[in-house]
């Protein structure tokens, strides 16, 4: 059940935003005069197809759902009749074609500007930038950071909640120098350098994987609830069932060192798979030691983290009001922000990219389709901002992903009819059919290591 809910999660983000990236290529081909044959959703055997008679565009629903094409009329294809030549898309002006191609990644760019737009409208009451704790063996706990600092800017760029602050961090990956936080406190407004080295890579880890976030990772944690380190529910099966922890046990330490809320406990756990753990309760008013290992599970990005099948009673959590903030924007400045945001996130895809080629970072932190359906299935499980949310960060990397000069992609077919414009005439076929190769070899290869990683993440 699980994994079909994963595909059909996967199914729901992806499909709507490949058929809207072919019905920009579709519109602007038809608004530039050129014949379109097919506009089909998926790929594959038709399952539904019907043809306009107006138009005789044939509109199908094919088989594999996770993709689409636009089909032209086009002389390199087959023969065309003399008198529609004019509409065969290789007889259009060079910017034509430019623009029929730009135009499904500009499409893509559009839909994660529309989404953000649509998520910054909503007025919420969020988490402040306030840091809540500081996690040892960090960057951030060998800085002049305290909790309660409020962080206002990273890098000289404006943070308003801690998105903001995860995506500017997420830009330092790999990175060896500083990170420069603008704090405000009641002694004012000062910057504080933390000094970082390979930033969120594994063997800078203190546990030697990568850190589940850039927050994580940095180490200046948002506000959490103090949960009672009570057992409310053990899991079947379960390592805390096997080892002999009971309903209304109290957690009072784990290898000798103190624990008094809920959270302290779990990130002990998650930090120390396959780990023997020595675990202290409270049980009966008598303390009780007992023998737990985490089982090792791997998390969707494929880090190794452990769990004991306990759950504590959380009840209703209240943020306290010194680390709430409410954010409204209007129309106007929720568009601005969202134009912000998504510029903001193509120019880190694409660093993160060439950080991958100059291995800056490893390319294990490259993803593929499977990675994709288990987080747009984990989104579905949260809310629906998070839904748009992760379908504009998905809709924003299929336009970067596409707009990049690599033959076979919109990319590289916007240069070769950049070449046409510049010099008269097509680039000759040889050099074409050569960038072709290589630009399958490279794709090619992407995604074999992209779905490699995704693999070797479920084991």
């Amino acid at each position: 059940m699980t994994l079909l809910m994963t595909i059909l999660a996967a199914i729901v983000v992806l499909g709507p935003l490949v058929a809207l990236h072919e019905w920009g290529h579709y519109i602007v081909a038809r608004l530039c005069g050129v014949k379109v044959l097919t506009y089909s959703i998926g790929f594959g055997p038709k399952l539904i197809s019907w043809t306009s008679r107006k138009t005789g565009i044939n509109y199908a629903l094919s088989a594999l759902p996770l993709g689409g094409y636009v089909k032209m009329l086009d002389e390199r294809e087959g023969e065309v009749a003399a008198h529609e030549r004019h509409l065969a898309f290789n007889n259009q002006t060079p910017f034509k074609k430019i623009a029929v191609v730009a135009a499904g990644p500009l499409m893509n760019l559009l839909i994660a500007v529309l989404l953000f737009w649509v998520i910054l409208l909503v007025p919420k009451t969020m988490l402040a930038t306030k840091i809540g704790s500081i996690a040892p063996n960090t960057p951030a706990s060998h800085a002049a950071l305290a909790v309660g600092d409020e962080i206002t800017a990273i890098d000289q760029t404006r943070v308003q909640n801690w998105q903001d602050i995860n995506f500017a961090l997420a830009d330092r990956m790999g990175e060896t120098g500083k990170i420069v936080l603008t704090v405000s406190n009641a002694q004012g407004t000062h910057d504080v350098a933390v000094p970082i080295t390979r930033f969120l890579q594994a063997e800078n880890n203190h546990d030697k994987q990568a850190a589940e976030s850039p927050i994580d990772g940095f180490g200046a944690i948002p506000w959490q609830p103090k949960i009672t380190p009570v057992i409310q529910a053990i899991m079947p099966d379960s390592a805390a069932a096997r080892q002999g922890l009971q309903v209304g046990d109290t957690i009072t330490a784990v290898n000798g060192q103190p624990i008094d809320d809920w959270l302290s406990f779990a990130n002990i756990v998650r930090q120390n798979p396959e780990t023997l753990l020595h675990i202290t309760v409270m049980r009966d008013m008598q303390p009780v030691t007992l023998q737990i290992m985490p089982q090792g599970k791997k998390d969707v990005m494929g880090n190794r983290v452990g769990q004991i099948g306990a759950q504590a009673k959380t009840g209703n959590i209240q943020i306290p009001a010194e680390y709430q903030k409410t954010v409204r924007y209007t129309p106007v400045q929720a568009a601005d922000k969202a134009v912000t945001q998504m510029a903001d996130l193509s120019l880190m895809t694409l660093k993160f990219m060439g950080k991958m080629l100059t291995g800056q970072i490893g390319v294990e932190n490259l993803s593929g389709p499977i990675t994709i359906a288990k987080v747009a299935h984990q989104s579905f499980g949260i809310n629906w901002q998070a839904v748009l949310s992760f379908m504009a960060v998905v809709s924003l990397s299929l336009a970067v992903l596409n707009l990049l000069p690599i033959p076979v992609l919109d990319g590289g077919h916007i240069v070769l009819y950049a070449y046409e414009a510049v010099f008269g005439k097509p680039m000759p076929e040889r050099v074409q059919a050569i960038g072709m190769n290589i630009g399958l070899v490279l794709l090619g290869g992407f995604m074999i290591l992209a779905i490699g990683n995704d693999i070797s993440r479920l084991f």
